[in-house]
């Protein structure tokens, strides 16, 4: 599965999401619109079509100063992410740097709610045993990498 960074509508837009819905076709937007809208925090599952993925799982992730407590609702993407994954048998799941385009959040702090609710879910986990994160350009994985060394270590 790969994990969108959409907007609420689920309607296609920029970045990541505009990205994922001109690739996979325009049966995305016919299968996720009527979904929503979602509100901050929740996730939606739908076929990939024309992508190389079973699903793709949509996050609305917050805008960074206005949907609060942002930190929770940012863990809360993570979480129903993975709990979508589980509940469709998905193996591997890859996400963005949520929240941290558009939405304005701070990469190092996204880096560390996401890297911390992950490490918090993996006990839960049975079927997904491959999670990748997808970074815009080589800062963003070096403040990903930092992060995730510390807290995994």
């Amino acid at each position: 599965a790969v994990v969108n960074a959409a907007n609420a509508r689920l309607a296609g837009g920029g970045g990541v999401d505009g990205a994922l819905h001109r690739a996979a076709g325009p049966e995305l937007k016919k299968a996720s619109e009527p979904q929503g809208p979602i509100t901050p925090g929740e996730a939606v599952i739908t076929p990939g079509f024309n992508l190389p993925n079973d699903y793709v799982i949509h996050c609305l992730g917050p805008v960074y100063g206005r949907d609060q407590p942002e930190d929770e609702l940012l863990a809360s993407c993570y979480k129903n992410a993975l709990k979508l994954a589980e509940e469709k048998g998905v193996q591997s799941i890859a996400f963005p740097a949520i929240s941290c385009g558009a939405f304005g959040y701070p990469i190092e702090e996204a880096a560390s709610v996401a890297f911390k609710t992950i490490k918090g879910e993996l006990p839960g986990l049975s079927s997904v045993v491959l999670i990748r994160f997808v970074l815009w350009g080589e800062g963003a994985m070096e403040v990903h990498q930092k992060v995730m060394r510390k807290i995994y270590s």
